[in-house]
């Protein structure tokens, strides 16, 4: 596999677990009590009897140049496990075995379940068979024993194609095709949860829904969904590989490098989690421990992280000079109208961060005009630019020099140097920085 795609799937794992367990990490917690909140396939009818979800989730998106595209199908199994403590007669089920060993609750796990279909060639309809088979695993432990109990679970998946002018508009839908549940604990036993699709192209390249290029605007907004939204997965700049996902994302996603520790709340910054985990008592933390043994890792990842991880978690957002290539500090003790000032800036090549992205010469944004402070504002608001300059004030205040993409004078207000400015919070990122545009 490829990095992009490795990357994909580090995204797509936490969209999988996404709210699988919640601080402070125990059974006895309320809102841990209430899981498998996204993408969840209920069994036929169950979401109609107030039993489950609904049993499908579908999209559609659009495929330029290819022939076929490999899909791959993830979810969550529901995995009962059944603390049973050893009595003379034979096991008898407990909410919870105690040994001097640990303890562990009865309790509902998940295992993650992958289907891969492909390539599968972009010429017409055909529907795929998904299955997670039904298992008992039993585990031996002192005093009793713990049996672990899955459902099989039954889907489909149904691809369609269809020209749309000169691309291609692909259909997908995920379903859940098993029985009718027979009551809530039924449903969710054979339900596909935290369900999501990743695609990867074949030859060609994907095209973003979010910001489609000129000529692809009017079939994107022919692109219909139902539960979920395809996003551009992989690095900035690829467009091989696409995450369908049910929570919403940007093209691009990635998990911050800082973040080695999965906290399954994605919601949550890390650095504050990871100090409440680490002020559990210890009384606490065993019950969070007896719960879900991947609530177990988690206390222990906390408790032996480095002074030096924990120091990423805080440094990451608290210092964006840190990044290469952002508009450097002036030395201490040099005036603004000291030349060592001027030469510490170079507005081609500096740059500055926004959304986290950095934004240098040749980076191509979009326009929000917020303070009305041109009239022209009105007539750029919305537009896309290239950037050309970053600039830095002698207050510190950030200015971005752009020129408008459409604008019939672009090449030459940007052969005389004539630029719009704009502050870092007026424009939104479209994508890292590209090749320097040389007049």
């Amino acid at each position: 596999m490829t990095s992009s795609w490795d990357r994909a799937r580090l995204v797509a794992d936490a969209v999988l677990y996404e709210g699988y367990l919640l601080y402070p990490y125990r059974g006895t917690s309320s809102k841990n009590q209430s899981r498998w909140q996204f993408g969840v396939l209920g069994p036929p009818g169950a979401a109609d009897a107030g039993l489950g979800e609904d049993d499908t989730l579908a999209a559609q998106f659009l495929v330029d140049g290819a022939q076929a595209i490999t899909l791959v199908v993830r979810f969550l199994q529901l995995q009962h496990r059944s603390a049973q403590r050893e009595l003379a007669e034979g096991f008898t089920p407990v909410a919870e075995l105690t040994t001097p060993n640990g303890a562990w609750l009865t309790w509902d796990e998940a295992v993650d379940c992958e289907n891969s279909f492909g390539p599968i060639p972009l010429d017409g309809q055909r529907t795929l068979p998904i299955v997670a088979d039904a298992a008992t695993d039993v585990e031996p432990v002192e005093g009793g024993r713990l049996v672990r109990e899955r459902q099989r679970v039954q889907g489909e998946l149904t691809v369609d194609t269809e020209p749309d002018g000169e691309l291609c508009r692909v259909s997908i839908r995920v379903s859940n095709v098993g029985g009718p549940a027979a009551d809530k604990q039924d449903a969710i036993a054979r339900s596909m949860i935290g369900t999501h699709v990743l695609a990867e192209v074949v030859g060609g390249q994907f095209v973003s829904l979010l910001d489609p290029p000129p000529g692809a605007a009017d079939a994107a907004t022919r692109c219909e969904h139902h539960r979920c939204f395809p996003v551009l997965a992989g690095p900035p700049g690829s467009d091989d590989i696409l995450l369908v996902s049910p929570i919403i994302l940007y093209d691009h996603p990635e998990v911050a490098e800082q973040s080695n520790t999965a906290l399954y709340d994605c919601t949550e910054i890390d650095e504050i989690l990871t100090l409440r985990v680490m002020t559990m008592t210890d009384e606490e933390k065993a019950q969070a421990r007896a719960t879900d043994p991947r609530a177990a890792q988690l206390i222990d990842q906390c408790d032996g992280m480095s002074p030096e991880a924990m120091a990423r978690l805080h440094g990451a957002l608290r210092d964006p000079h840190s990044a290469a290539g952002l508009v450097p500090e002036i030395p201490e003790g040099v005036e603004w109208w000291d030349p060592l000032a001027d030469n510490a800036v170079r507005p081609e090549i500096d740059a500055v961060l926004v959304n986290g992205a950095r934004i240098a010469r040749g980076s191509r944004v979009r326009l929000r005009p917020a303070r009305n402070a041109d009239a022209q504002d009105i007539f750029v608001a919305g537009k896309t630019a290239h950037v050309t300059s970053v600039h830095e004030d002698v207050e510190g205040n950030k200015h971005v020099g752009v020129v408008v993409d459409d604008d019939p004078a672009a090449d030459l207000h940007e052969w005389y140097g004539r630029y719009l400015y704009f502050s870092p919070d007026e424009i939104e990122p479209l994508q890292t920085a590209e090749p320097t545009r040389n007049p």
